[in-house]
């Protein structure tokens, strides 16, 4: 009896443990097909479900698990709203919405993670595609700028830099800021991504000092040295036994005394060792990406190839993201 209860008790807890999965899936849904935007106002369910030519039985039921999560509330009998909206991802068409992490995580994370058994069982490993979701990745790395950017203006100000190069560029974003607040410095995007390279070629025509290049690092070979390298989120697209020759090349392609600016995750961390790990074992179902780097491996590489270590910054403490600052001897 007291071993029936127990596994009775554990079924409970793992059903609890599971239900804020909840609210990622049910806002998951809301993002990617606007349906928090379609019941900003009260709106019938069978309303919304005609203007957007989708499956009725599926929104009600989606609309019913809202209720319960607060989400949404019941504005009358058959009308439905947003509730808190505030706390829910906003559109698609902003510039800025956590939508883009909850994209990431439900299209990319989980089903890479819910791959472990077939992997371990089988000795494989899937392979990333970048052209199907690259895309998804660049905007996730656009929301991380607003908490690295603060960093790396008080870089560009700091150290007087007067060029840039950053590498694995995206869609500009950090470039576009920084080209904002100084138009007169030079500044290259170097993108591997062709669909990625030409968004942000497009996105900074206006920008006469911003050159877009859709190269990979190892082709690349800059005509002047820089003041300034970015590295953001790019650590796990290098096999770590390549990590040293990337760091001696940012150490070519620097001036004297240039800085190297990295953004990246990092496992062990003392913050967001949760997430980290988690992030980390997503890396490891692909054999074409790699372990996020420790502190140590970090520091260590800089003393290898010349670098000193200026500062090592939390940038988003739940998910263990770093801003690294290292300065050329």
């Amino acid at each position: 009896m007291i071993a029936e209860m127990a596994k009775v008790w554990r079924a409970r807890t793992w059903m609890k443990k599971n239900v804020p999965f909840l609210y990622s899936w049910h806002a998951y849904v809301g993002y990617e097909l606007e349906l928090f935007e379609s019941f900003k106002k009260p709106a019938s369910i069978q309303e919304v479900a005609l203007s957007r030519n989708i499956e009725m039985d599926l929104l009600e039921q989606w609309v019913e698990v809202g209720i319960t999560l607060k989400h949404l509330k019941r504005a009358s009998k058959d009308r439905i709203r947003v509730k808190n909206g505030w706390k829910l991802p906003s559109s698609k068409t902003e510039a800025f919405s956590s939508g883009v992490l909850l994209k990431e995580m439900m299209e990319l994370h989980i089903p890479a993670l819910l791959s472990y058994p077939s992997l371990l069982r089988n000795h494989t490993k899937q392979s990333f595609n970048s052209e199907l979701h690259g895309s998804t990745v660049a905007k996730t790395s656009i929301l991380l700028e607003r908490f690295a950017f603060p960093k790396l203006q008080k870089v560009m100000k700091k150290y007087k830099v007067d060029s840039v190069l950053d590498l694995g560029c995206g869609e500009g974003g950090y470039l576009r800021r920084l080209a904002d607040r100084y138009p007169k410095k030079r500044m290259v995007g170097i993108e591997i991504h062709e669909a990625v390279a030409k968004e942000a070629q497009e996105a900074l025509k206006p920008y006469d000092n911003i050159e877009i290049k859709n190269r990979d690092l190892h082709g690349y070979d800059p005509e002047f040295t820089f003041h300034l390298i970015m590295a953001n989120n790019l650590f796990h697209y290098i096999d770590p036994s390549e990590r040293l020759a990337f760091f001696k090349k940012a150490s070519q392609w620097l001036g004297d005394k240039g800085v190297f600016f990295v953004l990246t995750p990092m496992q062990k961390s003392k913050h967001g060792k949760q997430f980290s790990s988690a992030f980390n074992s997503f890396f490891m179902t692909f054999e074409n990406l790699y372990p996020i780097p420790s502190q140590k491996e970090m520091e260590t590489l800089a003393k290898k190839t010349g670098f000193k270590v200026v500062s090592i910054d939390p940038i988003v403490k739940e998910g263990g993201w770093y801003a690294l600052c290292f300065k050329k001897k």
